[in-house]
């Protein structure tokens, strides 16, 4: 087969080690997503756990973000990424294999709850950082938007299914046994992982190196540029608002509301489907309005499809909410591949764990902040009011993109600085290729 006929394959079929990254990211993405549903259900169902521990339990996935991405980053790139990502799949299937135990015993309470959840959380650093950083490692860097759509699509769909199957089977098994559904996705993801075969050579780790100034490098990098900040500032500004909402959906649909899980996980899976449709529409819509365009305005819509969970009301009142967060799902995952790519093609490959680790330790440890600021609201004002604030706080993220200093950028690829090819720049390709 000629090059030209195996480049019109879709990248998943003719790169099979992209193909197994992508299995196992979309597997562990479905297994992530019934938890998300499970684990606030099993607070207020099971344990009837008050508002604010509800809210506050949403961001102790994410705390570990903020407390060790950066000594973590470092750790991925001082290692090899793949068994990195083998361990942390590893103890993170355990820990959450101890719900479901701990319920059968009778023995469930709200602390294992939130260590649990703390532990997911540690390793999910762990294996989204070494996963993120192979991406680049498996396709050339001009299939890296393609393989960015694919995986960003991908795994909003496995977040759709997740949802939708985790509300309806914590309906119909319980809360705490439908985290077994995460435990065979765990497995699932794990056994892709095993089979990749990228040929990763070790990191050099020269002895004079310190894990701090390591850590510096990372966070200076992820300031350096102009771009480099403003997408961080306006990812930041999302997060805090925009999980501010999510931490309290599920209070406002189960408990405001009056509905059941599986209206909850078909909700959230309309965020997913969303998700699903902009990560594939990516790379056909960022040719065709420049990647700058899509990255500015396309928080606008997601600040509008959140706001619709204003005016939500049981029964067919839900209408209004699945078609907002199905808009927000298709702009957000639009936003992340053009942030995502833009930071894969000007990083350099060994700078890729701490560039990762830095971005999300602010951006991701925002949804840790939001969580607790989320807790705070509900204590003070009601569900629907907290939610207000969310939705005002994240519309300061596409206000600062239009009127920051990337306002006239059509293409962010223009601002990429010239790239010298060298030794570290080597791509593993295998016959025909990262949360």
């Amino acid at each position: 087969m000629s090059h030209t006929e195996a480049a019109k394959k879709p990248l998943v079929l003719r790169n099979a080690n992209f193909r197994r990254l992508w299995i196992s990211s979309t597997a562990g993405i479905f297994g992530t997503a019934v938890t998300s549903v499970a684990l606030p259900v099993i607070a207020v169902t099971e344990l009837d756990a008050s508002n604010s521990t509800v809210a506050v339990l949403s961001g102790m996935t994410f705390l570990p973000w903020l407390l060790f991405a950066l000594p973590i980053g470092v750790l991925v790139d001082r290692h090899r990424r793949r068994p990195l990502i083998v361990v942390s799949l590893a103890v993170r299937t355990l820990l959450l294999a101890s719900l479901p135990v701990a319920w059968w015993l009778d023995a469930l309470t709200v602390t294992q709850l939130f260590a649990v959840s703390f532990g997911a959380g540690l390793a999910a650093v762990f294996f989204t950082l070494a996963e993120q950083a192979l991406v680049p490692a498996a396709v050339d860097r001009d299939e890296l938007v393609e393989g960015n759509g694919l995986m960003t699509g991908s795994g909003a769909l496995g977040d759709a299914g997740g949802r939708a199957v985790g509300g309806w089977v914590t309906d119909a098994w319980g809360a705490s046994n439908a985290l077994l559904l995460q435990v065979a996705a765990s497995l699932a993801s794990l056994t892709a992982i095993l089979r990749l075969d990228v040929a990763e050579a070790r990191p050099d780790r020269p002895k004079d190196r310190r894990v701090f100034r390591d850590m510096g490098e990372g966070l200076r990098y992820i300031f350096s540029t102009v771009p480099l900040r403003m997408l961080l500032i306006t990812g930041a500004l999302w997060n805090l608002g925009g999980n501010i909402v999510v931490s309290l959906l599920v209070l406002l649909v189960i408990r405001s509301l009056g509905e059941h899980p599986g209206m909850l996980g078909l909700l959230t899976a309309a965020t997913a489907v969303g998700g699903t449709v902009g990560g594939l529409s990516a790379k056909w819509i960022t040719g065709r309005l420049g990647s700058g365009r899509v990255w500015r305005y396309s928080m606008f819509p997601v600040v509008a499809g959140y706001a619709t969970l204003l005016f939500i009301t049981p029964g067919w009142g839900m209408t209004a909410g699945f078609i907002g967060l199905f808009i927000a799902g298709f702009s957000i995952a639009l936003n992340i591949v053009v942030s995502t790519t833009f930071r894969q093609r000007v990083c350099p490959p060994q700078m890729l764990g701490r560039l990762g680790s830095a971005q999300r330790m602010v951006t991701w440890g925002m949804l840790a902040v939001a969580a607790f600021a989320a807790g705070l609201l509900v204590e003070v004002m009601d569900i629907r009011g907290a939610i207000l604030t969310g939705i005002l706080v994240a519309a300061l993220a596409p206000l600062a993109a239009v009127f920051g200093p990337l306002r006239r950028v059509r293409d962010l690829e223009d601002l990429e600085p010239p790239r010298t090819e060298g030794p570290a720049d080597t791509r593993t390709e295998t016959g025909l290729h990262t949360s």
